[in-house]
C-alpha cells in the first residue's frame, strides 16, 4: 500500500493560481480523475491533497473543493494540507475554522517564493506556535540555503510537528550536494521535523536522470531522519516534469530494493498513517 502525501490538483475554472503563468508546462488543468487512474495502477490507496498556492482569496475554496471530491464513491482523498498565511493577523480565526474540520490535517505556506525574512516576523512565528497541541502539521518547502530558516522555526515551536518537503529541494541537476547535505543533517536533529521523500525527479535533468542520480539525495535524507521519520509523496503533477507518477513510483521501489519490509512499509504508508491519523 502507498499513501501519497503530496498531490496537487489544478482546476483553473474554479480557482486562481497566479504562479502558473510562469510555469507553462503546468499551466493547464490536472484533474483528480486523471491522477486516480494512474495512481491506482501503481498501488496508491490513500492520498492527501497539498495546497497549490492559490490566490489568497481562494484558500478556503480550495479546501472545500477537494473535500467535495473526497465524498465521491471510491475516492482516495483522505485529507488536505491547507494553505495558510501565518504572516497575517487573520490567521488565528482561520486556524479556529480549520480545526473544526477533521478533513484538514495540516498547513503549508510556500516559503521559497517569498522574502527570506518572512518567517522571521513576530506575527508569523507567533502564529506558527498556535499549531502546538492542535495535532495539525506544518509543511516546510524551502531551498537548500533556506533550511536554516526552517531549523529556526522548528526550534521556536518544539511542540509543532513539521514536515520538510521534497528532501529539502536539492539541486540535483546541478549536482549540488553542499551545503544541502550539511543542512539536512542539522535539521534532522530536531525530533519535531519529519522529511518527505518527494519532488526529486523534478530537480534532476529530465532527459538523463537515473535511479543512481537520485540515490545520494534520497539515501542521505533517510539516513539523517531515520526510517520512522520519513513519508512519501508523488508531487503530482510537478513530477511530470521529470517523468511522471509511474516513473517516480518505479524509481522509489528501486531505491528501496535493499531495505526491510518494515522500513519500506513505514516510508510508503505506515509513518503517514500514524502522523496524520489516517484510516
Amino acid at each position: 500500500m502507498i499513501i501519497d502525501t503530496h498531490l496537487h490538483l489544478i482546476d483553473r475554472s474554479a480557482l486562481r493560481y497566479p504562479w502558473l503563468a510562469g510555469v507553462p508546462a503546468l499551466n493547464r488543468d490536472f484533474s483528480y480523475e486523471d491522477y486516480a487512474t494512474e495512481a491506482r495502477r501503481v498501488g496508491v490507496e490513500r492520498v492527501l491533497h497539498m495546497e497549490v498556492d492559490v490566490d489568497p482569496a481562494d484558500i478556503e475554496a480550495e479546501t472545500a473543493r477537494v473535500q467535495g471530491l473526497s465524498r465521491q464513491a471510491g475516492s482516495m482523498l483522505a485529507g488536505v494540507i491547507a494553505s495558510c498565511r501565518p504572516e497575517e493577523a487573520g490567521f488565528a480565526a482561520y486556524l479556529e475554522r480549520q480545526q473544526a474540520n477533521p478533513f484538514v490535517k495540516g498547513f503549508r505556506r510556500v516559503l521559497h517564493v517569498v522574502p527570506d525574512d518572512l518567517s522571521e516576523g513576530d506575527l508569523f512565528r507567533g502564529n506558527i506556535k498556535r499549531l502546538g497541541g492542535t495535532g495539525l502539521t506544518f509543511d516546510l518547502v524551502v531551498l537548500p540555503h533556506q533550511i536554516p530558516k526552517a531549523v529556526a522555526l522548528a526550534d521556536l515551536a518544539p511542540d509543532v510537528q513539521f514536515v520538510l518537503d521534497h528532501c529539502g529541494v536539492p539541486d540535483i541537476k546541478g549536482n549540488g550536494k553542499h551545503p544541502w547535505r550539511e543542512h539536512m543533517s542539522e535539521i534532522a536533529r530536531r525530533p519535531n521535523v519529519m522529511a518527505k521523500i518527494s519532488g526529486v525527479v523534478a530537480y534532476a535533468d529530465p532527459g538523463n536522470w537515473t535511479v543512481e542520480t537520485l540515490r545520494p539525495y534520497v539515501e542521505h535524507t533517510i539516513a539523517a531522519f531515520g526510517w520512522d521519520r520519513v513519508v512519501w509523496g508523488s508531487d503530482w503533477p510537478v513530477c511530470t516534469l521529470g517523468g511522471g507518477l509511474s516513473t517516480w513510483v518505479a524509481a522509489t521501489h528501486a531505491l528501496l530494493s535493499g531495505c526491510s519490509v518494515a522500513e519500506r512499509e513505514g516510508l510508503l504508508s505506515g509513518n503517514a498513517r500514524r502522523l496524520w491519523r489516517l484510516e
